[in-house]
C-alpha cells in the first residue's frame, strides 16, 4: 500500500533540524491516517486501528515544534482515534488540546478543537458553547458546525439533518485529504453519537460497508 510505504519512507528520513522534523511528523502522520482509512474501507479492522493509532503518535509528537495555532494536528489525533475505538486515547489527546489553550483560541480550528475535546470528555454544555459561534463563522463548514452544536444539545432530529447533510458534502467533493475518499469526520461525528443514542444509519461509497 502506497501510503504505508510513504509513512515508513518519511519515518526513515527523519531531519535532526526542529522545524523539518515537525513537517516531516506531520507528513507520516496523515501517511499513517490515509493508510487506516485504506484498510478501514477494505474491512480490515485490526490494520487499520494500528495504522490511525501511528497517525495520533505522529501529530502528537509534531506537536511541541509546530507553529502557534497548528490545532488541525490534536484535532486529527483525537479523530484517529476516536475511529479506531481508543476512548483512552482520544481523552488523553483532548486533555492535550485544552491544556495547549483550545478553549481560549480565537480561531474557528482552534474552537473546533476545543469542541471535539469537551465531547470527548462528555462535557457536552462545554462543547456546545464552543460550537455555538461556529454556526456564524465564515469558511468553517455549516454541517459540521451544526453536527457538533446537535451533539453537544442531544438534539436528534438536528443531528440526523446535519450530518446527512455533511456526507452530502463530502460527496460532492473532488479532493481529500492524502487523495483517499472518506468521509472520515462522518465516521469520528458518528462516535460521538453512538455513545449519546444519535447515531443515524448511513450509506454511503465514502463510508465502510
Amino acid at each position: 500500500m502506497r501510503a504505508s510505504e510513504r509513512h515508513d519512507d518519511g519515518l526513515a528520513r527523519l531531519p535532526e533540524a526542529s522545524d523539518e522534523r515537525q513537517r516531516q511528523l506531520t507528513r507520516t502522520g496523515n501517511a499513517a491516517w490515509a493508510a487506516g482509512l485504506s484498510y478501514l474501507m477494505l474491512g480490515r479492522t485490526a490494520e487499520a486501528r494500528g495504522w490511525l493509532l501511528r497517525a495520533a503518535e505522529h501529530y502528537r509528537e509534531s506537536w511541541p515544534d509546530s507553529p502557534p495555532g497548528s490545532w488541525g494536528r490534536p484535532i486529527g489525533a483525537m479523530k484517529s482515534r476516536l475511529i479506531a475505538n481508543d476512548v483512552a486515547g482520544a481523552r488523553e489527546d483532548a486533555g492535550w488540546a485544552l491544556e495547549a489553550g483550545a478553549a481560549q483560541s480565537e480561531s474557528p480550528i482552534g474552537r473546533y478543537a476545543a469542541t471535539l475535546a469537551h465531547l470527548v470528555r462528555d462535557e457536552d454544555e462545554r462543547a456546545r458553547l464552543q460550537a455555538i459561534p461556529l454556526l456564524a463563522r465564515d469558511g468553517f463548514p455549516g454541517a459540521v458546525a451544526d453536527s457538533l452544536v446537535a451533539l453537544a444539545s442531544g438534539d436528534a432530529g438536528a443531528y440526523e439533518s446535519a450530518i446527512r447533510a455533511l456526507l452530502e458534502d463530502f460527496e460532492r467533493r473532488d479532493e481529500f485529504l492524502e487523495d483517499i475518499p472518506v468521509a472520515d469526520t462522518v465516521l469520528a461525528l458518528q462516535e460521538f453519537a453512538a455513545k449519546r443514542g444519535l447515531a443515524v444509519e448511513l450509506s454511503s461509497r465514502l463510508l465502510p460497508l
